[in-house]
């Protein structure tokens, strides 16, 4: 059994959701196959190496190359149901988007079933959590858990108008999960990637113990203060607790750790 640990230092998105798996290891081409089996047309999903505050990491944009229709709650539901996806992938992002759409629906004041999802963001919104729930399986990632979310701070500009960090819809979402607010006054956290963590994650917390297996870094937008990064630390469950003697900066076996740095970085 592997278990994954979102580590939201710098808070989460579905891009950067998505971009971790990638960093760890999953085939872009592979994905994009999997995602051919959505009936959408009309949009890319490209993958490049940047690097945040000295870290590389994978950053995915998704861009919609053609027109979009109007879709509500019942489009996308009827959507996945006809898709050729996996029977498990149809119905976790079936549930995810019902979450979605009832946090959305109290905030607007009306129905999930009414609720409008913008052209743009709609297709940006079932790549992010189709994608994930596909890289997930690709993964055999069986348990997630994750940190408590750093949501950021300050406003934001949505298609309403400008809104307080976390936006209303992202609140709504975070309920009963903990959260806090650290370093730049941006956005940090997003709905999609507030609900993804909601649904996906069995526990909120401090990392479990795990023999680790694999780290990936999936990239935000923006570079910022912080590295605008989310970190997933894969493993296999280890119930025992070992202890390790630690004197000052020396390591287990007596040698001293130095920050490192690549060729031509000045010390």
């Amino acid at each position: 059994m592997k278990i994954a640990y979102l580590d939201c230092f710098a808070g989460i998105s579905g891009d950067m959701f998505l971009g971790a798996l990638l960093d760890l290891g999953v085939d872009p081409e592979a994905l994009r196959q999997d995602l051919s089996r959505l009936a959408i047309q009309g949009f890319t999903v490209n993958t490049r190496k940047v690097t945040r505050c000295g870290i590389s990491a994978t950053k995915v944009e998704i861009k919609v190359t053609e027109e979009q229709p109007h879709r509500h709650l019942s489009d996308i539901l009827n959507l996945l149901e006809h898709s050729r996806l996996a029977e498990e992938v149809k119905q976790q992002a079936g549930h995810i988007f019902i979450q979605l759409a009832a946090a959305e629906g109290k905030i607007h004041g009306c129905p999930p079933e009414k609720v409008h999802f913008h052209e743009v963001g709609a297709v940006d919104s079932i790549i992010d959590i189709v994608g994930t729930l596909i890289c997930l399986k690709k993964l055999g990632i069986s348990e997630i858990y994750c940190s408590p979310l750093n949501v950021g701070s300050g406003t934001v500009h949505c298609a309403h108008g400008i809104m307080p960090v976390p936006a209303p819809a992202t609140a709504e979402i975070l309920l009963h999960v903990p959260i806090y607010t650290a370093g730049p006054a941006v956005e940090l956290v997003t709905p999609t990637g507030a609900v993804l963590a909601k649904c996906l994650a069995k526990g909120f917390g401090p990392m479990p113990a795990m023999i680790l297996k694999g780290v990936g870094y999936g990239a935000g937008d923006r570079e910022t203060e912080i590295p605008n990064l989310l970190r997933i630390m894969v493993g296999e469950p280890e119930s025992r607790q070992f202890l390790f003697p630690w004197p000052g900066e020396e390591g287990v076996h007596g040698h001293r750790h130095h920050h490192c740095h690549c060729q031509g970085e000045q010390n």
